[in-house]
Formats: structure tokens, sequence, C-alpha cells
């Protein structure tokens, strides 16, 4: 991948702008508002506009016909080389688990609803799915036809997103309640792959950009949409060593810290009775770096997004990584390991008794060569040793299950009470790069599917039992299923 066609993408990056690119079209009111986003902080709201606001605002109330509260920021950004700017409103004091509903104000936007957060503690059933490595679908990405029969209450997606991971989400809206996307949105910096882009370079990067968020709007703009980065977020292209050729404002992830740092949230206000756990989340908090590396709680859920990317000993895309893309840092040394001990150490089981940590890259995956060893190196021992029940991970473009297991070795457990962690890899949603083969399977392997895009559902079903899906996305059939058994006798979990 790196032979030829990276002495060809470093000319065509040097390349003057001489064609025209697929930029979605401007429209007459330039503050219609595009990708919006939605995200658990309370619930905050993001959005694009082809100009800057001075003022940004959102209605919204418990019915479409009485939106008669209002939320306002002066929060809009944007960055060299983009056409939009990103704008954000956080809406607090909502009542927990009520459909409320919303409307940009613009002089062109639509009613929208969410369901607001469930109060950390609530031990009702929910759905959380998973999607990692998304790329655009269409000209600059991938096509797939068919079209499935639509609920009357799905959000409405262009004919070309159906038969995809975007259109089943999309028919699939009443059955989750929020979506993990721990790195890797668009592909942009793969501009390259596609000829019709090879005299493009910035503005291919950029339109593919609008494109994806427009296309990804209706799903992120009904269901919070947590992220954290991935390996593509961090340059105009992803090839070693040639960040430097990237114009001011496509590189370390520029794009990805507008468009989501002031919607994800910081580290939860704990809500245990214990003052010690009470102090650490007073420490997470201090420590957290949205969107980077942060948490949140929702129901019977404790959920750590983290940076797999930068910002721990040897990460492969910070400077001088393996990965050649000199990204970061995003904090002081050492920050993000120490806000995610103090924010595992804080969490008291008797509310949220499944703890779970997503980040992009894995260190257990099928095949020889994709486990990252920095990271496992920085994070498994934490994961341990405060008892994460599952670890997300995606980079590895296919779906894979394993067996509880620490250190390489599989828990004796099993399914059934284990100390290890559960670990799945989420990343065959689908993106220009296509598919990767499952190769060698380590023995601890539950699962391991490459034949069709597909992604994972989350079922937190009681305190004790969680249920892992794989589905796959053309056609909504359930690959796999396994369920996770925890005892979660004890509140704050701390193991040798």
């Amino acid at each position: 991948m790196f032979g030829s066609a990276f002495y060809k993408s470093v000319f065509l990056l040097s390349v003057p702008v001489l064609a025209s690119v697929n930029y979605p079209p401007i429209p007459e009111d330039l503050t219609t508002p595009f990708q919006q986003r939605l995200a658990v902080y309370a619930i905050s709201i993001g959005w694009n506009t082809y100009e800057q606001l001075n003022t940004s605002c959102v209605r919204y109330g418990t019915s479409p016909n009485n939106l008669s509260s209002r939320s306002c920021s002066s929060s809009s950004s944007t960055y060299a080389t983009s056409r939009t700017y990103s704008n954000t409103v956080v809406i607090d004091g909502l009542e927990n688990a009520r459909t409320y509903y919303y409307q940009i104000v613009s002089a062109n936007s639509s009613i929208n609803h969410f369901l607001s957060p469930r109060k950390a503690g609530n031990k009702t059933p929910f759905n959380m799915d998973v999607v990692i490595d998304l790329g655009v679908y269409g000209k600059d990405g991938f096509t797939l036809s068919s079209r499935q029969a639509k609920k009357d209450t799905i959000p409405y997606v262009p004919p070309e997103l159906n038969h995809t991971t975007i259109g089943r989400l999309a028919e699939t809206i009443d059955d989750y309640e929020i979506v993990l996307h721990p790195g890797d949105f668009a592909y942009a910096d793969d501009w390259y792959l596609k000829l019709s882009n090879s005299l493009e370079g910035k503005e291919a990067y950029q339109s593919i950009l609008e494109q994806f968020y427009d296309q990804l709007a209706p799903i992120a703009g009904r269901k919070p949409y947590m992220a954290s980065p991935g390996n593509h977020e961090a340059d105009c292209t992803e090839i070693p060593y040639t960040s430097g050729l990237c114009p001011e404002g496509q590189r370390n992830f520029t794009d990805f810290m507008h468009r989501f740092s002031g919607i994800m949230p910081s580290p939860f206000t704990s809500t245990s009775t214990n003052s010690t756990a009470q102090s650490l989340a007073a420490n997470a908090r201090r420590y957290a770096n949205p969107p980077f590396w942060y948490s949140f709680e929702y129901g019977m859920a404790h959920v750590v997004m983290i940076n797999t990317e930068t910002d721990f000993p040897d990460a492969p895309d910070g400077q001088n990584g393996s990965g050649g893309l000199n990204g970061g840092p995003f904090g002081k040394p050492h920050q993000q390991l120490e806000f995610l001990e103090a924010d595992l150490a804080s969490v008291d089981r008797r509310i949220t008794p499944w703890v779970i940590v997503a980040g992009h890259r894995p260190w257990y995956s099928t095949g020889s060569s994709n486990g990252c060893k920095p990271c496992q190196e920085a994070f498994e021992s934490l994961f341990y040793k405060y008892g994460v029940d599952l670890g997300v991970f995606g980079h590895v473009h296919n779906s894979q299950r394993f067996l509880p297991v620490f250190n390489g070795t599989a828990d004796a457990n099993g399914m059934g009470n284990p100390k290890a962690p559960m670990y799945i890899v989420a990343g065959g949603a689908g993106n220009i790069e296509g598919l990767s083969d499952v190769g060698d399977k380590p023995a601890y392997t539950g699962f391991a599917y490459a034949e069709d895009y597909s992604y994972s559902t989350l079922r937190f079903l009681d305190a004790q039992h969680l249920q892992v899906d794989f589905i796959r996305s053309s056609t909504g059939d359930v690959l796999d299923s396994s369920t996770l058994f925890k005892e979660h006798s004890v509140g704050f979990v701390v193991q040798n």
C-alpha cells in the first residue's frame, strides 16, 4: 500500500487544484443547518453552517407544537480550508428518558427529536450501537445497491444509503438509544484513491468530510453520537511521513476537534455517596480532554472514550510514532492515563454496574500484525485492575469477538463472571478501503467475520447480563450473539 501509491500520492498532494470537486451545494440561506449531531452532555447539539453565527440557538420542548424553551451560545468556529462553521448548544435541565423535540433556529430548518439521557443508575434495559471505521458513500467512497422497506418512524436517508450501515441504522432507529463511534470518520484522507480526485488535494479532502457528515446527520441528529479519534482523523493523508504536505487546517486532528470538542462531555459528576469516589471523579474531570478522552454515564453503563492515537508512551500517531502522522500531544505528559485511572477507580458498580471502554486501535485482533502493542502496554493493566467489563475497538475492518482475556491468556471463567475484560472489534461498518481478511485466529477468538459490512449492538439486559450482537448491515441478520454474565457484587473493583 505504501509502494508506488506512496510516491504517487506525494506528487499529487503538491499538484495545484485544476478541476471541480464533488462539494455539496451551498444553500441560499447560509444559516441553514447541516451535519447535525447530538451527544450526552445533558444533551448537546452541534451543527454546521456556511457562515459564522454570532449567536447559535435551539428551540425545544416536549411537543413539536410547543417549542417554548430556548438555549443559545456564541460558539461558532472554523479553520483554514473549511467552508463551514461548527456551532454548538448545550441543553440542561431535561427530564430523564423523555422525548424532546428541537429546532435549530434558522430561516430554513426542520423539527427533529431525541430521547433525553437516562439517569445514571436507571436499570431500564436499553441498547447501544457500535459503528467504527465508517466512510463516505457514493462518488468519493463506495455505493451499495438495493432498497429496503422503511418503517414510518425512521429518518429519511438518500436512496443510495439504503442497504448500507447508515441505512440499517435508519431502519432500526427505534431499537437503540445511543451510538459509539471511536474513530475513523469519512476517510477523507483517502481522497487520492479515487482517480477523479487526483488533482484536487485539499479540496477533495474537505468535500468528502462535508458529504460524510451530511450522510450521517439523519442518525447523529436523532441519537447521541459519541465520538473519539482514529488514525484517519489525523491529517489530510494517511500515508506516513507526508503530513507536512497537508495545508494548514488539515493537520493534527483539526476537523475532528472543531466538529466534536464542543459537544462531547467532560466526565460525569459522581452520584456515589462514597467520598473517595467523589474525589476520584473530580480528578477525572480535571484530567479529561474531550473529544479525545472523557467519560459519561447512561443508565446501567459507565462509558469511557479513550485516544489510542496520541498521548501515551510510543503512541502510534503521536510525535515520532510508528504511524508517521506526528499528531498531538493534546494534554500534559501522562494526563490521559491519569484520567483513565481516576475515572475507572471512581465507578460505583451499585449505580452503574457495567463499565465499557471504547477506543480505536485494538490490542487483541485476528491476523498476525493487527494488534497495537503500545496500546496494550499503556491501557490493559488498568482495564484489568478496575474490572472493565467490555473493551470496544475498531481499526481492523471486520467484526471480531474475543472471550475475556488478560495478557494473552483467556480467563478460566469464560463468559461466566470473568475477572478479565471481554473485547470486541467492530470495524466492519464500511469504507473505501474495504474489508480486512480475518487471518489467523487466537485461541480465545469467539467470532470473526469479514464477508460483508457489519456493526455491533450492545444490549444492557440487566445489572448482570450484557448481550453483544453483530449485525450484517445489508440484511439486518444477527451474525453472532453472546451474553456476558458478571455478578457485580462489589461497589468498587480493584484487582491485582
